[in-house]
């Protein structure tokens, strides 16, 4: 089965001469889909982005992170795992050439997870691998993703 996911971007950067000159515009943009919030953009700040905005590195690592925690729920609810809660802090490691091209060399995923009391902690940390078989933005990307899960147990 096929799916067609869409996406609208505007670039909003244009300080009246558009691309004339190098440094006369803004890399800022908006992810606008209709329906949704309008999420404000901007290039990485190493890059003279806005450090307020989100980046497409940043996107790409938090898609990577929500895609994971998505189905870890619910492959730990078909699994019998009652998840309170999760939070994660993943970190990606990126390089930059001398080029100026750039590109992901990896992602470690840093789930924090409350699970009931008595949960069978091995068989939660097994489903953060079997994740990975699931998950279409990891399937998707061309560079290792680990996991560093941490467990907290609830009160009984």
């Amino acid at each position: 089965m096929h799916h067609d996911f869409t996406s609208r971007i505007v670039w909003t950067g244009n300080r009246g001469d558009g691309t004339r000159t190098y440094r006369g515009y803004d890399r800022t943009w908006d992810i606008a889909i209709d329906g949704h919030d309008v999420v404000h953009c901007s290039n990485d700040p190493l890059l003279g982005g806005d450090p307020a905005k989100m980046n497409p590195e940043d996107l790409l690592l938090s898609a990577l992170s929500a895609c994971h925690m998505l189905w870890y729920l619910h492959l730990a609810s078909k699994a019998g795992i009652v998840v309170h809660a999760y939070r994660d802090s993943p970190v990606g490691q990126g390089e930059t050439l001398k080029s100026g091209a750039g590109r992901f060399l990896s992602a470690v995923l840093r789930p924090e997870i409350e699970v009931a009391a008595g949960a069978d902690l091995k068989l939660a940390t097994e489903i953060h691998e079997r994740v990975h078989e699931f998950c279409f933005i990891a399937r998707s990307v061309n560079f290792p993703v680990s996991y560093e899960p941490v467990f907290l147990q609830a009160d009984a």
